[in-house]
């Protein structure tokens, strides 16, 4: 499978198991997240490696995966900086408390976020901005979700956003923070081939588009969760709405012939 194609393919795959999820319930839900994120991560990994080579994938390993980690096991042993809060047993195995498939959940969604933010944005600051705020919108879709099904639980809920019970306003800030932190680190560890996308990074801009569209649905829809569909709907939005919006406009452009150039008769 070409380089090119192995991206379109994992995407493809992922966008089945995800449709699966909402039809399924109990542990085969849990073993459907589960493969969810790993295919995920696979997917921001392989498309970094491919597509930039093995110091931007490297790079991303280590920042977001290795950061998510660190981060994840700080919060679950201090409740900084998103509160406190205790994983279940239900998403495999832990290390130092953690659920190992977290960190990956982290890359898997870091990655398009910031190549999002590259599209849209010219300056450094912009660019970590949009990032940061890009990944830490999926999270009103991804808390509530996950502590609807059990997942993890938090011991001090208070404040919460209105609508979404069970989750502190603490939470959601804590990954603005962080996410803010990935997309200032990476960059420089990353270099240059990070400051620039191309028609390579269509999966990735469709995995991001994907993510916020089927969330608003599943929410609202399939998983009864209508506040975090709205609240999700509007924070993702910052970045999704105005990546369609340029992503349809160029594809327009690509589509619509030039006028040919006026024929000019030589003099007699």
């Amino acid at each position: 499978m070409s380089r090119v194609r192995l991206p379109w393919a994992l995407l493809a795959v992922l966008v089945l198991v995800q449709i699966c999820y909402p039809l399924t319930g109990g542990t085969t839900r849990a073993g459907l997240t589960v493969a969810t994120v790993v295919l995920g991560w696979l997917l921001s990994v392989a498309h970094a490696l491919l597509t930039r080579g093995a110091r931007v994938a490297a790079a991303l390993v280590a920042v977001v995966t290795g950061g998510g980690f660190a981060v994840e096991a700080i919060g679950v042993a201090t409740g900084f900086p998103f509160g406190s809060y205790d994983y279940s047993g239900e998403l495999g195995p832990k290390l130092a408390g953690v659920p190992l498939i977290i960190p990956l959940a982290w890359t898997w969604m870091a990655w398009p976020a910031w190549l999002t933010a590259v599209r849209l944005t010219v300056s450094r600051a912009g660019r970590v901005a949009l990032a940061a705020v890009g990944l830490a919108a999926w999270d009103l879709f991804l808390d509530p979700q996950m502590v609807a099904e059990g997942y993890w639980t938090w011991r001090d809920a208070t404040p919460a956003l209105p609508g979404l019970p069970g989750i502190p306003v603490s939470n959601y800030l804590g990954w603005l923070g962080f996410a803010v932190l990935l997309a200032v680190v990476l960059r420089p560890l990353a270099g240059p081939a990070v400051d620039r996308v191309d028609r390579r990074d269509g999966p990735m801009f469709a995995l991001y588009l994907w993510t916020y569209a089927s969330s608003v649905l599943a929410h609202a829809v399939f998983l009864r969760l209508p506040a975090s569909a709205v609240w999700g709907a509007v924070g993702m939005a910052v970045a999704a709405v105005p990546l369609a919006v340029v992503l349809w406009r160029g594809r327009r452009d690509r589509t619509v012939a030039p006028d040919p150039a006026p024929r000019v008769d030589a003099p007699a």
